[in-house]
């Protein structure tokens, strides 16, 4: 059996802490490296305080000396931190699993560019259930797109720093790519005071931030004498950890191209 070796980037966030004791428990996968920011209060120390019982790996923010004989990089991180994590394993090699939000569409585009050399899997939600929540809310967009009102309801946690969420958005792309529209033109972010009628050309965002909720998404296409609504939710992060190790073992043969979890899943 071919054994996978795989760093961590982010790895004292939520995500990173787990995807740790993920592989660690892993007989198919070996960590190679736990990385952090330089200004992180885990550098120099061992990963048994993140995962409470695994360890044996020295957290570093060394990426260039860290990754070399790496096969994978899991990036949940920051869009500044990825994309210099990115200049690091093309000049390596080096695949990639990014899980990070908020690119600008300067760093998509990077993104895209390094694809040309490297092969990434890039989801804004790593969860299969997600994924496949992503594949009905096509289908239900070209179906129900006219006449029917289309709203998406996210919640998180407190601590989550972006609204709305990247899956929030790219369950609106999804659906304004299938309404032949440009979520740009017809996202509405925020609602107050006397706005006039609804746009029957909208998808609205709401977005809700509170206490320790891993991840709720809801959309709701409301028509004249019925609404139908599709939610996913999170109860805990396990289904990102488990579409996360998925994707890595998905890029195994792959050698350059840009990905995300439909083709990790089959889903296209």
């Amino acid at each position: 059996m071919t054994i996978l070796n795989i760093a961590v980037a982010g790895s004292s966030g939520r995500m990173g802490r787990a995807l740790l004791a993920a592989i660690m428990k892993d007989s198919g996968l070996h960590l190679q490296a736990a990385l952090e920011m330089d200004d992180s209060p885990y550098l120099g120390k061992d990963v048994s305080e993140l995962t409470g019982d695994l360890g044996g790996i020295v957290i570093t923010d060394n990426f260039s000396a860290a990754l070399p004989g790496c096969d994978v990089l899991i990036d949940f991180t920051q869009p500044e931190g990825t994309i210099k994590h990115l200049s690091v394993c093309r000049a390596e090699g080096i695949k990639m699993v990014i899980g990070t939000t908020g690119f600008s569409v300067e760093q998509k585009e990077a993104l895209k560019v390094a694809s040309e050399d490297i092969a990434l899997v890039v989801a804004p939600n790593m969860s299969v259930g997600v994924n496949v929540t992503f594949k009905l809310l096509d289908i239900a967009a070209k179906v129900l797109g006219e006449g029917y009102d289309i709203e998406i309801v996210e919640a998180h946690h407190r601590h989550k720093v972006d609204a709305p969420s990247g899956t929030a958005l790219h369950m609106g792309e999804i659906m304004a790519k299938a309404t032949g529209n440009n979520l740009s033109e017809v996202a509405i972010y925020g609602r107050e005071g006397v706005t006039g009628e609804r746009s029957s050309r909208t998808i609205g965002f709401s977005t809700i931030r509170g206490g320790d909720i891993v991840g709720d998404h809801t959309v709701m296409f409301a028509g004249t004498g019925e609404r139908i609504e599709i939610s996913h939710k999170a109860s805990n992060r396990a289904t990102f950890t488990n579409g996360a190790l998925r994707a890595a073992r998905f890029l195994a043969d792959k050698d350059k191209g840009l990905f995300d979890m439909q083709d990790v899943l089959g889903l296209r």
